[in-house]
Order: structure tokens, then C-alpha cells, then sequence
């Protein structure tokens, strides 16, 4: 076994050897060099826009004295989950059983 996993290697080792000089016109060793794009247009100071008002093009209206709907608390109820299983268990209760049982 250690034989044949040692012939194993060789031959990677002896084939890959072989590869590097067959391919050696495809891959060429000369530099390339790599132009980057230029671009003219350069970071320039200057002065900061005008301030514009962004609730005026967005449509949005609000008034003074206006509260948002987050702050408004919710009017509905939520029942606790114990008390929902106490009524389900009321329910349950007074639902007609079956009246046929059967017996092997």
C-alpha cells in the first residue's frame, strides 16, 4: 500500500513537472502593465448649497401641536392568553360528547 501511494506521488509529482514546460507558451513571463482610467474631474472646495425644506416635495403635511401615531396609544383590548384558555376550556366543556362507544 505504501507503495503504491508512493508511485502515486511520484507520478503527480513527475506529471505536473512535464505540464510546466508544454504550457509554458501559454502563460507569458513578461510584465503587463495595467493602465488605470483617468478621470479629469477632480475634488474641488466649494461653497455648501442652498437649505431646502424636504417635507414640501415630499407631500407629508404636519401641524403644530400634531402628535405622530406612535405616541397614541392603541384603544384596543388584548385579552390575556389565560383567559382565552379558560373560556376555550368552558367551550369545550359544554359540547355535546359522543354517545357511541366502540369496544374491540
Amino acid at each position: 500500500m505504501k507503495t503504491a501511494l508512493f508511485l502515486l506521488c511520484l507520478f503527480c509529482a513527475a506529471s505536473a513537472m512535464g505540464h510546466g514546460v508544454a504550457g509554458a507558451g501559454a502563460i507569458s513571463s513578461e510584465p503587463q502593465i495595467i493602465q488605470l482610467p483617468s478621470h479629469p474631474v477632480r475634488a474641488v472646495a466649494q461653497p455648501m448649497a442652498r437649505e431646502q425644506d424636504l417635507l414640501i416635495s415630499s407631500g407629508y403635511t404636519s401641524a403644530r401641536g400634531e402628535r405622530p401615531l406612535w405616541d397614541v396609544p392603541s384603544m384596543s383590548h388584548e385579552v390575556p392568553l389565560g383567559d382565552v384558555a379558560r373560556e376555550f376550556r368552558k367551550e369545550h366543556a359544554l359540547v355535546k360528547k359522543a354517545t357511541i362507544t366502540l369496544e374491540k
